[in-house]
């Protein structure tokens, strides 16, 4: 009776945790879509919420921080809670990540106002972010379903982000080479395509996370990396 007390006691706190993650991952990916948003709107006060809603998954990530090590010190997990709580750790850890890109590029837009848009750029931007959103979206699920076959199409999607954000980059080499009064601009919106890129990545992290957490083992495959703009000439 001890025994099967400690282990719903056990069960519990872990569902609670699992249930701070999902909320955690909820607010990331409405900063993702808003942050993409307000930049193609060149909506102010959504980017000022944007970078507001930050607090809120930080605090998240430290609660679960906080839960987690509570959890390993009173229940002395086996293996392989152990395995599923460390996972837990290192996906809170991404996702606080991904929502710092989303605040810094809410930061990008309140400069870029100042100045006029460039081409189609910030609705390019904004479908490259809901990319980056659904495979989030789809991330969380193969997580919660324990579902490697999710996560494995994941993290293929991510090359599909780095082609978006290649062609993105070219895009503003093309534009400042035409007209030099666009170089500010074009280098704020670069960094944002940067920001996304690197969410993607922070995406294909957790998919890798659910991947090892269903399996015990890593990704056979090393992950697909599409970003070409580090050897472009």
């Amino acid at each position: 009776m001890v025994q099967q007390h400690i282990t719903s006691a056990y069960d519990r706190d872990l569902e609670a945790i699992q249930a701070h993650i999902m909320k955690m991952g909820g607010l990331v990916e409405a900063a993702i879509m808003s942050s993409a948003r307000s930049l193609e709107t060149r909506d102010v006060e959504l980017a000022k919420e944007v970078r507001a809603g930050d607090k809120a998954i930080d605090a998240l990530e430290e609660l679960i921080n906080a839960e987690t090590a509570r959890l390993i010190a009173l229940r002395a997990p086996t293996a392989i809670d152990l395995r599923l709580i460390l996972s837990v750790m290192k996906v809170a850890t991404n996702l606080e990540r991904i929502g710092d890109y989303a605040k810094n590029i809410a930061k990008r837009t309140t400069v870029l106002v100042e100045s006029p848009p460039v081409g189609d750029s910030a609705a390019a931007l904004r479908r490259m972010a809901r990319e980056v959103e659904l495979m989030l979206k789809d991330a969380l699920d193969s997580y919660i379903q324990r579902d490697a076959e999710l996560a494995t199409d994941v993290i293929s999607r991510d090359q599909d982000v780095d082609q978006m954000y290649n062609a993105l980059f070219r895009q503003f080499l093309t534009f400042m080479a035409e007209d030099p009064r666009s170089i500010t601009a074009c280098m704020h919106l670069h960094f944002i395509a940067k920001n996304i890129e690197r969410m993607g990545d922070h995406v294909t992290a957790i998919a890798e996370q659910v991947v090892y957490l269903v399996t015990g083992s890593r990704p056979d495959d090393a992950r697909p990396k599409g970003d070409v703009t580090s050897t472009t000439a």
